[in-house]
């Protein structure tokens, strides 16, 4: 896997690009819109005028994208995917869509002659940064093998999960464990504060017990300074919760807390909070509460 064609530069994306162009692949992206080649540029990497000439030449191809209709658009426009990529070309699509999404596209890939595996990740915009992502595969177990070198510069934790759509479910299942305990925690600087307890102290206990968490590391200082300047939206989990109740809904699974999650997202999003980071949650707790501290940093 020497050539890679990377379609998707955006927050995510270009960390990721830039990532793989370092550890000595040679990377040409394609961007939906202009202006965002930049740091790949400044690494060596090569930013392509058209789909078809990132992807011609390519060993694999990774899509980084932020839904089911954007990855078809890119699969099936005239000078899309699927019509400019070589039979035996790898492709990996690590953006998060529905479970259901994933399969179908397996299928009509491989009708092209190309492999496929479902690759999402985890671990925001510090992991796709930092190159410590988990990446949780799914497909064939060759083509996991085949995409571990190139898997093995963007993450820590890399897992083949299953058969095609398996790497969607586990990423929903994350999505549902993050809205959850974002929630909880939102909850939990209420209760403190309300109490009058210092609550930076009080988070850095609760951090090192069980209740401990890579949200609450990772959001303390957005929980303790209302910041919500985003690196994930609630817009993007409001889209990823939507996959959770879709999913559940199909394999008859019932999620009392993935329902209260979805719809508190559903109400930031209906509020205006599209656009802030998903730990505005707290916005609407303090909401309930009457708190009065409802800034929205980052807007």
């Amino acid at each position: 896997m020497e050539t890679i064609a990377f379609i998707g530069l955006g927050t995510m994306g270009s960390p990721m690009a830039v990532n793989l162009a370092r550890a000595g692949f040679t990377v040409r992206a394609w961007n939906r819109t202009d202006g965002k080649s930049g740091p790949l540029r400044a690494v060596g990497g090569h930013a392509a005028d058209s789909i078809r000439e990132a992807v011609g030449d390519a060993d694999m191809v990774i899509t980084m994208l932020p839904d089911s209709p954007q990855v078809a658009e890119v699969m099936d426009r005239p000078d899309g995917i699927l019509a400019g990529a070589r039979p035996g070309t790898l492709l990996v699509d690590m953006s998060t869509t529905a479970p259901r999404a994933s399969v179908e596209l397996a299928r009509r890939a491989s009708s092209r002659g190309l492999r496929v595996l479902d690759a999402p990740v985890a671990g925001g915009e510090v992991g796709a940064v930092q190159g410590t992502l988990s990446i949780m595969v799914g497909g064939e177990a060759a083509d996991f093998e085949a995409a571990r070198p190139v898997f093995e510069a963007l993450g820590a934790t890399l897992v083949h999960c299953g058969p095609h759509g398996s790497g969607q479910t586990v990423k929903a299942a994350n999505q549902l464990i993050v809205a959850v305990n974002i929630q909880a925690c939102a909850e939990a600087v209420v209760l403190l504060e309300k109490s009058g307890v210092d609550v930076e102290a009080a988070l850095d206990v609760l951090s090192g017990g069980l209740a401990g968490s890579h949200v609450l590391t990772r959001k303390k200082h957005n929980f303790l300074g209302r910041d919500y300047r985003p690196s994930f939206t609630m817009a993007l989990h409001h889209k990823d919760m939507g996959i959770v109740t879709d999913t559940a809904r199909g394999l008859g699974a019932v999620l009392p807390f993935g329902t209260a999650a979805a719809q508190l997202i559903a109400e930031a999003v209906a509020r205006g909070d599209a656009e802030l980071d998903h730990s505005a949650l707290l916005r609407g707790v303090d909401l309930l509460n009457g708190a009065g501290r409802t800034q929205q940093q980052g807007r």
